[in-house]
């Protein structure tokens, strides 16, 4: 890094920060929460990257990690005061998940039943990165109870998540690891 780019500012240290815009926002706020819980999903996926896979799976993964850094800067964006235009996600990243879960899918046996988490280190971050993604998606939901949030975001998220599970059985069967099948006691 250059001297003139120091990482930190001092700003923040009475616990706000500024949205893209330059509104300052408490640390605590909703805008705030669900950046940073897209921003930690994306570090899950950084680490699921990171992992003995193959290379056509890290590369859908980079993309994935792009277009979280695209949702980031909306969820951190206030467009009262920010005009000047963001980058942008479309239903083409949408269809971009849903032809990499079909793909994916077509190599897997029939699901019947709900599955437990684990069964190898990979599969398990899968499914951590899911439930994540899926605690992101209620936190933007609040949002945009608040905020006009663009529906494309939320539909990326519903559709990240169900990637990430069907990414799950797809490591599991590439390391040959055993999928436990929940069976409800009745």
């Amino acid at each position: 890094m250059s001297k003139e780019f120091k990482i930190y500012t001092k700003t923040g240290d009475k616990g706000t920060t500024s949205l893209i815009g330059g509104t300052r926002v408490s640390k605590t706020d909703l805008r705030i929460e669900c950046y940073g819980t897209v921003d930690e999903l994306s570090s899950w996926i950084g680490l699921i990257r990171d992992q003995d896979i193959n290379n056509k799976l890290a590369n859908a993964l980079i993309e994935i990690q792009d277009r979280l850094f695209t949702i980031e800067s909306h969820l951190a964006c206030d467009t009262k005061n920010y005009k000047n235009p963001l980058p942008v996600i479309s239903e083409n990243d949408i269809k971009f998940l849903e032809d990499e879960i079909d793909s994916m899918n077509e190599e897997l046996p029939l699901l019947r039943s709900f599955l437990l988490s684990g069964g190898n280190v990979i599969v398990s971050y899968c499914h951590i990165a899911r439930t994540i993604c899926r605690r992101a998606e209620r936190l933007v939901i609040q949002l945009d109870n608040k905020h006009n949030i663009d529906p494309i975001i939320l539909s990326y998220l519903n559709r990240l998540s169900d990637y990430l599970f069907i990414l799950s059985r797809k490591i599991a069967k590439d390391k040959n690891a055993h999928e436990t099948l929940w069976k409800p006691r009745l």
